[in-house]
């Protein structure tokens, strides 16, 4: 049984690299999760072509750095990073780069709060 801690932490599993999806929903649902205390804990974790979107996109980044000051922690996967040349852009914005693939596999055996979008 999970204690009442893990309960509290919502992991965001970003894949879909639609700007306005980004916007109106990942970042939108993570940061008024944290103000609104629906959850403690907020992770957005930046997947595939998400990685190359934030790279690119000045707006997207404000939105990162926005979510960041709220308390949203926000990781990517290295090995995506590392596929697509990112990885120094994605440092630059205080992005942990990890391989997700472990984590990702536990917090699913887990039964963890995961939403994927």
């Amino acid at each position: 049984m999970k204690n009442s801690s893990e309960n509290e932490k919502l992991y965001l599993l970003w894949t879909n690299d639609n700007y306005i999806t980004a916007e109106k929903m990942v970042f939108m649902y993570a940061t008024n999760s944290l103000s609104q205390g629906w959850w403690q804990q907020v992770t957005i974790i930046i997947w595939g072509a998400t990685a190359k979107l934030v790279s690119e996109n000045d707006k997207m980044q404000q939105l990162i750095k926005r979510a960041q000051a709220a308390g949203v922690h926000i990781s990517a996967c290295r090995a995506c990073a590392e596929q697509l040349n990112v990885v120094d852009s994605l440092g630059k914005l205080n992005i942990e780069l990890i391989h997700w693939g472990a984590p990702l596999t536990q917090i699913l055996k887990n039964r963890e709060a995961l939403l994927t979008v």
